[in-house]
């Protein structure tokens, strides 16, 4: 028996730089319905949107919040192009919506239709690059990335196959500090 019943993601939450910019990409662009709205004592904001399956992504607005740093708190705006996917510890790298399979082109093209920037799609794959040129028995997931507003780095994700085969997906010890540097 496991400790805790975890049933999945209640919500993510995030930090916006304008609210209402904010709600127009997730509702309009995204097609995600807002569910939740909380005035904050500060004269913040706190807004839940519909991600499905009882799952929320909600972002804050702080009206003193610190500028963002690209790169350290999250991923730089180029991290595909100059493939540093790097960002510091305890940050948030990117979110990934998982899609259906099928979607994937279909979703792609909506979104440029929108004037989003989108990454073709990449075959994520177990290969000494990580990422295939076609689908093959080697991707376990196909994927599209773009941005929301505020540069956070969004996936469309789709599992190609079930993820935890011992055999095929468990095959790195992981990595322990060996050091500390001041």
């Amino acid at each position: 028996m496991k400790d805790f019943q975890i049933q999945g993601i209640n919500h993510i939450a995030l930090v916006c730089k304008d609210m209402a910019r904010t709600v127009d990409f997730y509702t309009n662009t995204l097609g995600l319905n807002l569910i939740k709205t909380i005035a904050l004592p500060d004269g913040g904001q706190h807004f839940f949107f519909d991600i499905g399956n009882g799952n929320a992504l909600a972002f804050f607005w702080f009206p003193q919040a610190p500028q963002a740093a690209p790169g350290i708190a999250s991923a730089r705006p180029d991290a595909l192009q100059t493939g540093n996917l790097t960002s510091a510890h305890g940050s948030m790298n990117h979110l990934a919506f998982k899609v259906p399979l099928e979607k994937i082109k279909e979703y792609r093209e909506k979104l440029i239709s929108k004037g989003v920037k989108v990454t073709p799609i990449l075959h994520h794959a177990d290969v000494p690059s990580g990422i295939a040129p076609e689908l093959d028995e080697t991707t376990f997931i196909s994927s599209i990335y773009f941005y929301d507003p505020d540069g956070i780095w969004l996936e469309f994700a789709a599992n190609v196959r079930e993820l935890g085969d011992p055999e095929r997906d468990i095959q790195h010890k992981p990595a322990k500090i060996l050091s500390q540097v001041s």
